[in-house]
């Protein structure tokens, strides 16, 4: 059986709002994840309640990848807003804790972060 599924496409500056109205209606959060495009950076936030997903897609540049942190509506999103800083080179404003760059340790810095090729 397929699960439900929705997907909104949002701009940045609205992400919160949309993020405190899910957690008032008691979705808890799946995933935040990533994929690079040619001149951006497609981010989802996956929402699950009773089995059905709610997905909030929005799309920021890559020169000047900048969102605001969920971490104070979901705390635990530090490790995926981390994780997005460290290997696409996201700016998160205001992760509750921040690493710094140092979730993980990786041979390239920001590996997803740039579309030039890289050759060991």
């Amino acid at each position: 059986m397929a699960q439900e599924q929705s997907f909104e496409i949002i701009p940045v500056d609205e992400l919160l709002v949309k993020v405190e109205g899910l957690r008032r209606q008691n979705f808890r959060l799946v995933q935040i994840s990533a994929t690079r495009l040619a001149e951006q950076l497609e981010l989802t936030y996956s929402f699950d309640l009773e089995h059905r997903l709610t997905n909030l897609r929005l799309h920021v540049p890559t020169g000047d990848a900048k969102v605001p942190s969920i971490t104070g509506v979901y705390w635990a999103a530090f490790l995926y807003e981390n994780e997005l800083h460290d290997l696409f080179n996201l700016q998160v404003k205001g992760i509750a804790v921040d690493f710094q760059g140092t979730l993980y340790k990786t041979a390239v810095k920001f590996p997803f972060g740039s579309t030039k090729a890289v050759f060991s």
